[in-house]
Order: structure tokens, then C-alpha cells, then sequence
């Protein structure tokens, strides 16, 4: 792996590197929404809660994807609540107040605007509580470190079911030699 960290923007992913042994961001698949000069935002999409969104968000339950849980965004506010959508091909974004362009067919979802209203215009949504954040510099610190590889993401990401291990399916895709980090094993301990 380089030592020279890629680029990061809105709609990155960031892996979890196989020496991030740390529970929080262990094997994490992190979407990047903000990256500037003030810092970075994300959400981990692939750590599922055993909260079903119908507990708190009832309205919510017909456009969230499968399977229809709230998941932890991350260590930071986790008492309030992110979404991220997937519009319908041919959706107009602009023309929709409620949702906000984070890269290509990706969006942020104001979970106050009526979810009958918006499921119209997407194809899923994934609801996460709390996010990942870090301040001015922080990341570019990490990056350097290598407790994260930045990979571009797919829109079928954001809405992956819990299943699939995305963050060996992300690793798979990129190119050599990083899918073989793709097999590297949970617990190195039981290897």
C-alpha cells in the first residue's frame, strides 16, 4: 500500500485498516458526507443496531431498506439521528427541499419531511444513530498513520443488507493488492 493517503471528498469510503484492532472502528466501513478545512463527518454503514426502525421512526419503516434497523453512525451524538437515501434513477434532487446531494445518487434525508412523500423519489434510505467526526487535521493524521484506506464507494453501499461483509466486498473491488486484505480474518488471534 501507498504511503501517500488518496484523496478523500463526499461519497469516499474509509476502511478500517487490518491494524485498527479498536472495537468502535474494528473492520468499519465508514461514507464520508463532509471533508473540508474544519474537519470530516461519516457514518459507519455496517455496524447494525438491534433497534427496529419502526420502535422510533414508525413513519419511516415502508422506505427504510432491508433489514429495517437503526444503525450506529459512528461514536458521536448517538442520541440523534442521520439518513442517508438512494434516489430513483431520473429523480430531480433540486426540486426536493427535504433532500441534500452528498455525491452522485447518494443523499442526505431530513427524517422531518414526510417519508410517504420522499419514498417516491428513492430507493431506499439507511437511518444511523450518531456519526463519526474529526477535527481540523485529525483525519489527515490517521491517513498518515494507516488506520484507514480510502476507497471510492458504490451507491448500492449505502443501503448494503447486514449480511454481506461490506467491508470485504469494498476491498475486493479495489485494485491489487488490497483485495487481499479482503480475507484476512476477524479474530487473528483464532487464525
Amino acid at each position: 500500500m501507498s504511503s501517500i493517503p488518496e484523496p478523500i471528498s463526499a461519497g469516499s469510503l474509509l476502511m478500517a485498516s487490518t491494524d485498527l484492532v479498536e472495537p468502535t472502528f474494528r473492520r468499519s466501513v465508514i461514507y464520508v458526507i463532509e471533508h473540508n478545512d474544519a474537519g470530516s463527518l461519516g457514518l459507519v454503514l455496517n455496524r447494525m443496531s438491534q433497534t427496529a426502525v419502526h420502535n422510533l421512526l414508525p413513519e419511516w419503516t415502508d422506505t427504510v431498506a432491508r433489514p429495517k434497523a437503526i444503525y450506529i453512525g459512528g461514536p458521536v451524538k448517538q442520541d440523534s439521528a442521520l439518513c442517508l437515501g438512494v434516489i430513483k434513477p431520473g429523480a430531480d434532487v433540486d426540486n426536493i427541499p427535504a433532500l441534500r446531494s452528498v455525491e452522485g445518487s447518494v443523499v442526505l434525508v431530513d427524517l422531518d419531511a414526510d417519508a410517504e412523500e420522499l419514498g417516491e423519489s428513492l430507493v431506499g434510505v439507511r437511518i444511523f444513530a450518531g456519526y463519526a467526526g474529526w477535527g481540523i487535521g485529525q483525519l489527515g493524521d490517521e491517513l498518515m498513520s494507516g488506520s484507514w484506506i480510502v476507497a471510492p464507494s458504490l451507491p448500492a453501499d449505502v443501503l448494503a443488507p447486514a449480511e454481506v461483509d461490506l467491508w470485504s466486498q469494498v476491498l475486493r473491488r479495489q485494485p491489487w493488492p488490497l483485495p487481499m486484505l479482503s480475507t484476512h480474518p476477524i479474530e487473528l488471534e483464532r487464525n
